[in-house]
């Protein structure tokens, strides 16, 4: 029996008609005198609530929504995910971490030159002794001075022995100024240190582009999952909304007679179980918050909610088509290891060097006095200078320098197996991201459609229940049609943005404005 029928959809303060509705055979028929009574009897409830100037109630709105907001204007920010990004390029503690050795390593890099330039020290000492040393001198000599000095005095014939002298030899204070010089001409170890200083120099600025492309791809994916968990929490007070009001329709059409107890209590159910899912939803957008503000590095102090969307953002197609080869050329770690195989042909290189001989030229200019007593001039002092050339060469360690030369080599190896390794698990890698890419880019188109037939179901089964023509488990069926297909979709665009956030940091990609900004 087809009729003419007001229906009131939840979540909407207005009616509209519908022609065609069937009534269901399962439930007590109603006159359709009734159904209009009932439904007039509510139009003139909302009438009444009509008469109220409107402008008092969006008084009555912004009172409770804008002066809290407006009270927390100081604390709460709204933060983009460009913002995240900078704040993180900041605070975060490995990257600046690793800006730090990137200094590091500019100071082995001077450090490493200034083993091939001069080395000049300046010395000076003063010297006072307090008990002098006996002197002793031969009696053959000692002997014929005492008898040169004094015709007359009497000598033994010498014997051979030491004569203990009546005075020491020793000056009781002497002082010495030096400058020493010292180039090394030949030294293949400080040569190859040099070569490996700039190596070291560029694997950390790798290591510190690998941090950076890291907290960019970890402060992304956290705002990405801030986002959904916000979209979830919006979804889930939506659904709560929309219980709440069909349990308001079920409640006035069971207070009518129109609808049986089991649906009223269906519906009660309906609503009383959404209740701490929203509550779990609540707590997950609050720890996807403290994760984002942990990964950004800032203090809790600093209340900031999302600003932006949970939307799609597209990826050139012509990256993912060139990411199996550009994967091997721009890859960060990649790049780190091959930096790691220059060090250790350096190091084998500094050790097949210890056969090789050291040559260095020396130079020292200095001036020394003696004297007996404290009155020492510049009259005092004598000059003496020298220069000269060192060599050294190594002729035999105990086979300790071919079993370093053996190590490095292994330690070498060992680093190219890694390389191997590591090109083959991108390679594989990256076409797992791509693949996941695609398929979550899929995924989205179908789910949009989902949705939008989702949502025109939960309308239409909505609209026969008011009717009648509908059962309250349809209405429930309906609804968590529409929550699951709404939670694929935005699981299918979270899915998309993490694939495509991976990519760029399998890539090393780096957002424009992070580059702009070290610029």
């Amino acid at each position: 029996m087809k009729r003419e029928i007001i229906i009131f959809h939840p979540g909407q303060k207005e009616y509209c008609h519908c022609e065609g509705v069937t009534q269901n055979a399962g439930r007590p028929k109603q006159s359709p005198d009734t159904i209009r009574r009932l439904l007039r009897q509510t139009t003139a409830r909302n009438d009444i609530k009509k008469r109220v100037p409107w402008f008092i109630t969006m008084t009555a709105v912004l009172s409770v929504v804008c002066i809290p907001l407006s009270a927390q204007t100081d604390s709460l920010h709204n933060l983009t995910v460009e913002n995240a990004v900078r704040l993180a390029m900041m605070h975060n503690p490995e990257l600046v971490s690793a800006r730090l050795e990137v200094d590091r390593s500019d100071a082995r890099v001077m450090e490493a030159w200034g083993y091939t330039m001069p080395s000049v020290d300046l010395s000076g000492n003063f010297n006072h002794i307090v008990t002098k040393p006996k002197s002793y001198f031969p009696d053959a000599i000692y002997y014929p001075l005492v008898k040169l000095m004094d015709s007359t005095a009497k000598v033994p014939k010498p014997t051979g022995q030491l004569i203990e002298l009546p005075f020491s030899m020793t000056p009781t204070n002497s002082a010495n100024a030096a400058l020493n010089v010292r180039q090394i001409l030949f030294n293949g170890s400080v040569f190859i240190g040099v070569g490996a200083a700039n190596v070291y120099s560029k694997m950390a600025r790798d290591i510190f582009l690998q941090k950076k492309v890291e907290t960019v791809a970890k402060v992304r994916k956290a705002y990405y999952g801030a986002l959904l968990a916000r979209e979830a929490l919006t979804m889930m007070q939506s659904n709560l909304k929309n219980a709440e009001e069909n349990l308001k329709n079920v409640q006035l059409l069971r207070s009518q007679g129109i609808v049986s107890e089991y649906d009223e209590l269906r519906a009660t159910v309906g609503v009383d179980n959404l209740r701490p899912i929203v509550i779990q939803t609540e707590t997950g957008f609050d720890l996807a918050v403290t994760n984002l503000r942990n990964t950004i590095g800032i203090a809790d102090s600093v209340k900031f909610v999302p600003a932006e969307s949970l939307t799609l953002q597209e990826v050139d197609e012509s990256i993912v088509m060139t990411a199996n080869e550009t994967v091997l050329e721009s890859n960060p770690n990649l790049n780190i290891v091959k930096h790691q195989i220059e060090l250790n042909d350096a190091m084998v290189y500094a050790e097949k060097a210890n056969f090789l001989p050291t040559i260095a030229a020396y130079g020292s200019y200095s001036y020394t006095a003696i004297k007996d007593d404290y009155k020492i001039s510049t009259n005092d002092f004598y000059k003496q200078s020298q220069v000269g050339l060192t060599f050294s060469l190594n002729l035999f360690q105990g086979l300790q320098t071919s079993s370093r030369i053996e190590q490095a080599q292994l330690e070498k190896q060992k680093t190219e197996e890694q390389k191997g390794s590591l090109e083959r698990n991108l390679q594989m890698g990256i076409r797992s991201v791509v693949g996941t890419l695609r398929q979550a880019r899929k995924r989205v188109d179908a789910q949009q459609k989902t949705v939008e037939t989702a949502e025109r179901g939960y309308k239409i089964v909505t609209a026969r229940f008011l009717t009648n023509a509908a059962t309250q488990l349809e209405v429930n069926d309906a609804q968590l049609a529409l929550s699951q297909a709404k939670v694929n979709r935005m699981q299918s665009i979270y899915d998309y943005l993490v694939a495509a956030t991976e990519l760029d940091s399998m890539l090393g990609r780096l957002p424009e404005y992070v580059n702009e900004e070290e610029e």
